[in-house]
Formats: structure tokens, C-alpha cells, sequence
């Protein structure tokens, strides 16, 4: 068998993790394929004299425990039962036995190698992408590029010791499997001439036995005719009846002839089994013990070789991941992995990127001021409002001699203004994002008309609300809800009651949202609440992770209308007071809890794949090659704004881990598809029916490579 002691990643073989474990001894020193391997035997027992590298190996063998094996009274029982009638047999067995473990673990050589080869190749392929994105203008740089840039190479020796181990033990699988078949080879044609040798003796000594019989039967007459006894019978001639004289000397004649044939097969018997005994059966005994010791010596070879290799790759990789120093080397090891990370220094790195743009700075303004126009200055003056003390702002009386002015809110908010006349709530400064991170926007305040004097707008007579019957409000001095964490016990009605200890009053069934969630679009959402994934995606998709994912028909099988409805007035309500992590807050309905997520999908004013991209998405299905179909929609993901690339990734990783669980659930990636893609992509265009089937293998495509196409962490 060739040698496949290939597998040589960088490593200095002085070094060891455990002094017990000699690698290079066991290994064949991982040499090159192409150093000696013409001249190495091909197995371990057909040389007699090992060459020098195959010799470690041989070494290693010949240190197994021999002690058992030299007891003179097994070996005697041993040659007993090999020599006998039973031992080619015995040794057929035997020797099928060894072959098929040969095969086995020849096959588990190739499916572990298959399996390090695809990690490999993935790792090296994912440290190649990311040390491109390290290098994009729009990423850090300064110490973090450089530590991670020295990380990705640590994965790429990683990847490269990986790849070749798999191609070692691909090369092992080779040999193993070509030794077998040779040995099986061998097997048959020793069984075809021990079983012929065998059968012959065998058949032979059948016929002795029936020669012995006849003659045994005619002796026996004769014996009988000669005693004068009538039991035996005259025998009839073709001239009539024989005399007693006669019939005599006829058996007389058939014995001696039986006697002679009896005689010639007894010999011939013992001269095939003397053949048998002293050379055909040694000889098939011989070849067969050979085989077995041969394909038996050839896989413990390769199973030492595939535990050094074992070794060897976790000590490279360790090398790789914390370099130890060399025995008597005074040299500094390269830095560790964990060392590269921790030399990463955010302070400085934040102080060099913000003096680069140093010289961008503008120059010193004047401080602008408001100077009121002279024709339109009042005639009286207006009195200072008195400062508030402590930071915080006092309570004010509101005079109903006056009706106040309604409050401005910030420009963000006009895609949120309801139709209705607004709540008499106070209200709250928010978080904005901007293209810097996010800032808390404070609410504009109203300019006061009066001393101690707070303007708000003038309740309409025709609003239901508690508020109404009071002349004045004021909403700090009035409001004595304090803020509640949502009630989980009560399930939509604790939510509901939650909503309304925060100060804030709405009927599910009518008014207007408070801050509306459906119907608003992805961009708006994310200028308002700073969040690239709405809250409800977040939420539902929490639900169905924790509760949905072995319900049979998830996503298929639609929830109650009116739970949607209540959950879905909830978030347009206040999304902040909802919490799935509770069944009880969806009163443990999932199905309904995942209609409210499509349901949220649909009423989008532009869908998540958006009107823009349906075409080129629709272009792209119709791709017939899996890889190009797959690159031209990967390529349209990248493109579309970063809501709708921030929910995509988040609805359709969360729908991956709902076909993973397709035993349970009966919904596999095509009827995830087919559920989702109207969802997603909105109602196909015009009358071509042959779109749906098209919008729901832009799903299926993109759940398929889900991972390729987004990086799940």
C-alpha cells in the first residue's frame, strides 16, 4: 500500500504538547508524497525489509504487545483448528471480516476528509471576504485593521492546515480502499482452489463409503448362500432358475469385484487427502493467514496515521492560535490571537480618525440672533417667565380665559400625524438617528404668553375622552399615572391596561394610533424610532423562536382575527409596552402572532423587496442556473435601502430556523415560499398568474443560500 503520510502544514517538529505523544515516530515524519513513494512496499506485510520511511510506522506496529499471541498452548489449539477440516472455512470468514472494516473505515476516512476540505475551503473563503470589507473606506481602520487583518491571516493558516489534513486523509481512503479490493480479490481466487481441494477429498471419500456398502451388502449373500440359507434366494438365469452352485459362485465373482473397486477408492481417498493435508490446505492456510495479517496490519497502520494526523492538526492550530517558543529558542513567539485583540486600542483610534478631519473644520462664526421685525413688535412688553430651578420643570396653571395653542411637533413626526385632534398627553423627547449614530432630540417647548402659563389646544367637544368634562388640563399637574412594566398575567388585556397606567388612552376598536406602526413605511419607521427592524418584526419573530417553531403549519395556518386585530392595536398604541417573551401576552396564540407579522409584511405602503427592485427580483427567478440566479439576487439585496436590507435579513434568517425544524412543523422551504412570497414582494403585476410562481422561487432562492447571502450572528 502507498504511503499518504502527506499532510506536512508549517510545524517544527522539536516541538511537542505532551511528551508522550512522539508524532514524527508515528507519522513517517508527515513527508512529502513525492519523497520515495515509488519505493515504498505496498502493504505492510509484503515487504520484509521496510524502507526508511515507511520504517517509523513499521516500528510502531512491532511495539504491540506480542505476550498472548506467544503462548505455546493457543498457538498449538490455533494450528489445530486452522489444519482441520473447518480452518479454510474459518479463515474465509475471517479474512471477509477484515476487508469489510478495511472499507469501512476507508469510508470514513473520505467522508471526514469531504467534511475538513468544505471547512477549509469556507473559513479561508470567509477570512478573504472579510479582510476585503476591512479594507472599505466606510470601515475602521487605524489599530483595528491592522490587529484584524493579522486575525484573518491566523484563519487563513487555519483554513490551510484543514485543507491539508482533508487531502491526507483523502489520499488514506485511496490506499486503504485499493488494499481491500486487491485483498479481496486475493480472497476469492484462494477460496475458489481451498474449497475445490477440500471438496475433492470430500467427494472421494463419499464414494469409498458407497463402495463399502455394496461390497459389505454382497459379502453378506454370499455368506448366507454358502450357509445354506433360503432367505437368499434362487436367482433366475436367462435358461431358467440357477442351482444353489451357481447362484454361489456368481456372488463368489460380484464380491471379489466389489472388493477390488472398494479397495481402489479406499487409496485413491487417501492419496487426495494426503495431498490435502501436506499441501493444498497448508498452502490456502498460509496465503489466507498472510491476507488477514496484511489488510489487518494495513488499517491499524492507517488508524495510527489518522490519530497523528489528529494530533498534529490541533497542535498546528494551536501554534496558530497561541504561538509557544521553540525548546532552547530565545526568540519571541509571533503575538497570540487574543494578544492581536487586546493591542486594539478604541481611544486612539477614535482621536486619529477625528483629528484627520481636523482641517475640515469651519471657520468661527458670530452667534445669530433674533431680531423681531419693527412692525411687528407688540405694543406692550411680555414679562420673563421665571427660571426653573433645579433642572426640572414646575407644574403651570392653565387660565381657560385664553384658549392655548396646540404644540409644533418636529418635522420627523408629520408622516405620524393622526387625523383626529391629539392626545392631551405630555409629550416626550425621543432619539433620532442620524448618519453619526444616534441623539436624543429634545421636543420643541411652546413660547409662553403668560407668567406661569402653559398653552395647550382646546379640547373638542365631540372627542370621548376622559379628559372632556375638565375645563383646563395640565398635563404634568393632572397626570398622577406613574409608568408600569407590562402586565404578562393578563395577557392582551394586561397589555392594554399597561398602556393606559403609562397615561396614555386608546380604544382598540376606534380612534386614531398614538404612534402608528402599520401602514407607515420602513423609511419612516427608521427615522423615527432609530431602529432598522420595526419593534413588531423583532417581537414576533422572538414569539415564534421561542413558542412557533415545532407548531405544525406555522405561517400557514392563519390565527384569530381578533387577537391580530388587538395585538396589532397594541403596537400602534405603544410598541415599547409589548413583550412576546410572555405567551400570555399573545394569549399563547403563535398562529396569530405570526398573521400579525404578515399582516404587518402586507399593509407596507411600499413592500420589503419594494415596487423598484419587483421587476429585476421577477428578471432574476427566471435564471435556470442555481449559482447565477443565486448572484444576481444576492447582488438586488445589496442594493436595496438599509431598512428593507435590515428586515430581509432578519425575517429571513428567522424563516431558515423555521425549515430547519420542517420534521415538526410540515413547513419546508417551498411552502415557506409560497406563504411568504405575496408578503414580501407584494401582489404580482397585472394578469401574468406565472409571477406567483415566480415570487415564490425569489423566496425559496433566497432561503436556500440564506447564509451565503447574510451572515448569521
Amino acid at each position: 500500500m502507498d504511503s499518504t503520510d502527506s499532510f506536512n502544514p508549517d510545524f517544527n517538529p522539536d516541538f511537542h504538547t505532551s511528551p508522550s505523544v512522539n508524532l514524527n515516530a508515528n507519522t513517517n515524519d508527515f513527508h512529502s508524497p513525492s519523497n520515495n513513494d515509488a519505493a515504498l512496499p505496498t502493504s505492510p506485510v509484503e515487504a520484509s525489509t521496510p524502507t526508511p520511511a515507511s520504517a517509523p510506522v513499521r516500528e510502531s506496529l512491532d511495539q504491540t504487545p506480542q505476550n498472548d499471541a506467544q503462548d505455546p498452548r493457543i498457538q498449538q489449539q490455533v494450528h489445530d483448528v486452522l489444519h482441520s477440516d473447518i480452518g479454510v472455512n474459518t479463515l474465509l470468514n475471517r479474512l471477509k471480516a477484515s476487508i469489510a472494516s478495511a472499507r469501512d473505515f476507508s469510508g470514513f476516512l473520505k467522508r471526514r476528509g469531504a467534511m475538513e476540505e468544505e471547512h477549509a475551503n469556507s473559513l479561508k473563503k470567509l477570512s478573504r471576504l472579510t479582510l476585503e470589507n476591512i479594507k472599505k473606506t466606510e470601515a475602521r481602520h487605524e489599530s483595528y485593521q491592522s490587529q484584524f487583518e493579522q486575525v484573518m491571516h491566523a484563519n487563513e493558516r487555519i483554513a490551510d492546515n484543514g485543507t491539508q489534513f482533508g487531502l491526507a486523509l483523502h489520499a488514506m481512503h485511496e490506499n486503504l480502499l485499493q488494499l481491500a479490493t486487491k485483498i479481496d480479490a486475493s480472497r476469492k481466487t484462494w477460496k475458489q482452489t481451498g474449497l475445490a481441494a477440500e471438496s475433492k477429498v470430500q467427494e472421494a471419500e463419499k464414494l469409498v463409503e458407497k463402495a463399502k456398502s455394496k461390497y459389505d451388502q454382497l459379502a453378506e449373500d454370499l455368506d448366507r448362500v454358502k450357509t445354506g440359507d433360503t432367505g437368499a434366494g434362487r436367482k433366475f438365469g436367462l435358461k431358467g432358475p440357477k442351482s444353489a452352485a451357481q447362484h454361489e459362485e456368481d456372488l463368489h465373482r460380484k464380491v471379489q469385484a466389489a472388493d477390488q473397486d472398494y479397495l481402489a477408492k479406499v487409496q485413491t481417498a487417501q492419496s487426495y487427502r494426503n495431498e490435502l493435508v501436506s499441501t493444498s490446505r497448508p498452502q490456502a492456510v498460509a496465503a489466507m493467514v498472510d491476507l488477514i495479517k496484511e489488510i489487518d496490519a494495513a488499517l491499524t497502520m492507517e488508524m495510527q496515521k489518522y490519530a497523528s494526523f489528529n494530533e498534529k492538526l490541533v497542535v498546528n492550530n494551536g501554534q496558530v492560535v497561541s504561538p509557544q517558543g521553540l525548546k532552547g529558542s530565545t526568540a519571541q513567539p509571533p503575538p497570540s490571537v487574543n494578544q492581536l485583540i487586546y493591542q486594539i486600542n478604541n481611544d486612539k483610534d477614535f482621536d486619529d480618525y477625528v483629528l484627520r478631519h481636523s482641517s475640515k473644520v469651519p471657520s468661527v462664526r458670530t452667534d445669530l440672533q433674533y431680531i423681531k421685525h419693527p412692525t411687528l413688535a407688540p405694543n406692550q412688553t411680555q414679562p420673563t417667565p421665571p427660571a426653573a430651578s433645579g433642572g426640572r420643570r414646575t407644574s403651570v396653571q392653565m387660565h381657560s380665559a385664553q384658549p392655548p395653542p396646540a404644540f409644533v411637533l418636529p418635522p420627523h413626526s408629520d408622516p405620524f400625524q393622526s387625523s383626529g385632534p391629539p392626545e392631551p398627553v405630555q409629550l416626550p423627547s425621543y432619539p433620532t438617528y442620524n448618519a453619526g449614530g444616534y441623539s436624543q432630540q429634545p421636543q420643541p417647548q411652546p413660547q409662553p404668553a403668560a407668567p406661569q402659563q402653559q398653552q395647550f389646544p382646546p379640547q373638542p367637544q365631540s372627542q370621548p375622552s376622559q379628559f372632556s368634562a375638565a375645563p383646563t388640563y395640565s398635563p404634568i399637574a393632572q397626570n398622577t399615572y406613574t409608568q408600569q412594566p407590562p402586565d404578562h398575567s393578563k395577557g392582551l388585556t394586561g397589555q392594554a391596561g399597561a398602556q393606559q397606567s403609562s397615561g396614555v388612552t386608546y380604544n382598540n376598536t376606534s380612534g386614531p394610533p398614538v404612534k402608528p406602526i402599520f401602514g407607515v413605511s420602513l423609511e419612516d419607521l427608521f427615522r423615527r424610532d432609530g431602529s432598522p427592524v420595526p419593534l413588531v418584526v423583532y417581537q414576533c419573530i422572538q414569539a415564534v423562536d421561542l413558542y412557533g417553531l415545532e407548531v405544525e403549519g406555522i405561517y400557514r395556518i392563519p390565527g384569530t382575527s381578533s387577537h391580530i386585530q388587538a395585538m396589532k392595536a397594541l403596537f400602534d398604541t405603544d410598541a415599547t409596552q409589548v413583550d412576546f417573551r410572555n405567551p400570555e401576552a399573545f394569549q399563547h396564540d403563535v398562529n396569530s402572532v405570526a398573521g400579525l407579522l404578515k399582516q404587518f409584511f402586507r399593509e407596507l405602503p411600499d413592500p420589503l423587496l419594494t415596487k423598484d427592485f419587483y421587476t429585476k427580483f421577477i428578471e432574476a427567478a427566471r435564471i435556470d442556473d442555481d449559482t447565477m440566479r443565486r448572484d444576481s439576487m444576492h447582488a438586488l439585496i445589496n442594493a436595496l435601502p438599509d431598512p428593507n436590507y435590515a428586515t430581509l435579513r432578519a425575517i429571513l434568517l428567522h424563516l431558515y430556523r423555521v425549515q430547519q425544524a420542517s420534521e415538526v412543523n410540515r413547513m419546508s422551504t417551498a411552502n415557506l415560499g409560497i406563504c411568504w412570497a405575496p408578503s414580501i414582494m407584494g401582489p404580482h403585476k397585472g394578469n401574468n398568474m406565472a409571477d406567483a410562481g415566480l415570487q415564490a422561487r425569489v423566496i425559496i432562492t433566497i432561503l436556500e443560500n440564506v447564509l451565503q447571502i447574510f451572515d448569521e450572528d
